[in-house]
């Protein structure tokens, strides 16, 4: 793959993005998709009031990537998946496999993507973000980094 290559999220692998365009269709990934992939969401108040913290604290989180957020629902407004924050705050594990994934050439949609997408093959049943829960952090990132290869 040549260098500065663009890539894609596809199947829960990076693939080489074509120069031609992709008409939308019953197959292509959507906002709403990710929204479902994902389930439950905070808003920004919402995190801000089960964390015990201001907004802005909830806006600097995001700032450090110590959480991502995506634009859902008809109106767009920012949320962050409920499962990347405990009752302590943003999970430690999170941050770190953020980097790795986004070093791999990804985009907040998509390591949220990656994330909440089902592997069968994960130590525990469910999803990346499942494993990290169940303190499989190694394996997540072992992982991760195999998909900026």
């Amino acid at each position: 793959m040549a260098a500065g290559a663009r890539l894609t999220l596809t199947g829960g692998r990076l693939v080489p993005v074509s120069d031609t365009p992709v008409q939308p269709d019953e197959t292509t990934t959507g906002d709403t998709d990710l929204e479902t992939l994902v389930g439950e969401w905070l808003t920004v108040p919402d995190a801000a009031e089960r964390l015990g913290v201001p907004l802005s604290r909830v806006r600097q989180m995001m700032a450090d990537r110590e959480v991502l957020a995506a634009r859902i629902g008809e109106r767009k407004v920012t949320a962050i998946p409920a499962k990347f924050v405990d009752e302590s705050g943003p999970r430690p594990e999170l941050r770190g496999t953020f980097t790795v994934l986004a070093d791999g050439g990804m985009d907040d949609t998509e390591i949220i993507e990656w994330l909440f997408t089902p592997d069968a093959t994960l130590p525990v049943e469910g999803a990346p973000i499942d494993a990290l829960r169940a303190g499989h952090k190694t394996e997540i990132r072992r992982r991760a980094q195999e998909l900026a290869f």
